[in-house]
């Protein structure tokens, strides 16, 4: 039950993919993180809006920040003949993402009683946002921006090839 060099071969050039691609999504997302904390920062302690409201709104320009990024270079390569459908999508799990992100900031200023400004920060930046991110991540190359990079539409594979593939990165 060995694994042929053709299937070997296979694997290591979706590894390598699979690496490129979290490489750019890594560096949209550190983008957006940046972004995200800056306005976290600027909402909360600028102009003294309540934690969550500064999370949302930190957490929505990210978002805007990210879909760019992540369309025009993480995933340009996939289908574009359905971008409203990705748009849509995208926004789905971004807002998914929102709500854990932003939950763990409420779970921890207002359940948890941790006000201070480090408190706010690692509960959205750190705790909650690290969980999202693996979501997003997720459900993007899953759901939004499929037939990208990974997927395999670059070598022009066939579909069920693709889903070998896939179940082979996944075991």
């Amino acid at each position: 039950m060995g694994i042929s060099m053709d299937e070997r071969h296979t694997l290591r050039v979706r590894l390598r993919r699979l690496r490129r691609e979290a490489a750019k999504f890594g560096t949209v997302g550190a983008l957006g993180f940046l972004v995200n904390v800056a306005v976290f920062n600027l909402c909360l302690h600028g102009l003294g809006l309540a934690p969550v409201r500064s999370g949302v709104m930190a957490t929505a320009v990210a978002i805007g920040t990210n879909y760019l990024g992540n369309r025009y270079w993480t995933y340009r390569h996939s289908d574009k003949s359905r971008m409203s459908r990705e748009a849509g999508l995208f926004l789905l799990f971004s807002g998914v993402g929102l709500v854990i992100e932003n939950g763990a900031l409420a779970v921890s200023h207002y359940a948890l009683g941790f006000t201070s400004p480090l408190a706010d920060n690692i509960a959205k930046n750190v705790v909650g946002m690290g969980i999202a991110t693996v979501f997003r991540f997720w459900s993007y190359r899953t759901w939004v921006f499929r037939g990208g990079s990974a997927g395999g539409r670059a070598l022009d594979v066939p579909a069920e090839k693709k889903r070998e593939d896939r179940r082979v990165l996944l075991k």
